[in-house]
């Protein structure tokens, strides 16, 4: 059952990371499946690059933009290539199908997946898997990226890539939305915040002003502090 939002607006432009924080049951998910269009707000509209989501085609959606959910559960031993191949899909039919191949070597490469290519995904470690399914919406090349914890299984080597991947994109110019709990790392990865409670928006701007140890005090429930070491920021809770 989705969460409810009240009165959120929240705007991501291409070439910007933006991460969506706030303790659990905050809406963050809810907003995530809101801007990518599988949910339909009862209020408002959600638009992309000027076009509502409601005059979109799912063909069309799929090619602007690429989700990743918390669970993506599979039941049959499909490939790792033919997993990640799914990315290119939204492409069958078009000019840039003939970048496929391509575009599937690079993300299985840059996620180091190389040597799982023939293995069933079902036969893979939940980080494995996580990996898998973060290459296959890498590869649809979507002009938004959005990633609901995308990290939740991610070891440290995992986790490197995943950065390392968003910042790639961010690069090419394409919008990025994270959603995450870890504050430090998204602190240094992210350019906006929107931090939420209780489905409405308690801070919304830079890393900055928005992560800071009252807006997260207040969001979260608990005494956050802050602290910068060799140039990371850190957060914990203090109660």
């Amino acid at each position: 059952m989705p969460g409810r939002l009240n009165d959120v607006s929240v705007a991501v432009a291409g070439g910007e990371v933006h991460a969506l924080v706030g303790p659990n049951g905050s809406g963050k998910s809810t907003l995530l499946a809101v801007l990518a269009g599988d949910l339909r707000p009862s209020g408002g509209t959600v638009a992309i690059e000027g076009t509502s989501w409601s005059s979109v085609s799912a063909r069309d959606a799929a090619r602007r933009r690429a989700l990743l959910t918390q669970e993506t559960p599979l039941a049959f031993p499909f490939t790792v290539r033919e997993v990640v191949t799914w990315g290119r899909l939204p492409w069958r039919g078009s000019e840039l199908a003939a970048q496929d191949d391509r575009i599937v070597s690079e993300v299985l490469a840059e996620h180091g997946l190389g040597d799982l290519l023939d293995r069933p995904v079902t036969s893979l470690s939940g980080g494995e898997r996580a990996r898998v399914h973060l290459a296959r919406v890498l590869a649809q090349r979507a002009p938004v990226l959005l990633l609901d914890e995308a990290d939740a299984a991610l070891d440290l080597a995992g986790q490197a890539h995943l950065d390392a991947a968003v910042r790639r994109r961010r690069d090419a110019g394409d919008a990025i939305v994270i959603v995450g709990h870890d504050l430090g790392r998204l602190a240094a990865l992210a350019d906006t915040v929107t931090l939420l409670s209780h489905g409405r928006v308690v801070g919304q701007g830079s890393v900055e002003t928005t992560l800071s140890p009252g807006a997260l005090t207040q969001a979260y429930g608990v005494p956050v502090a802050s602290s910068s070491v060799e140039g990371r920021t850190v957060f914990w809770s203090e109660g």
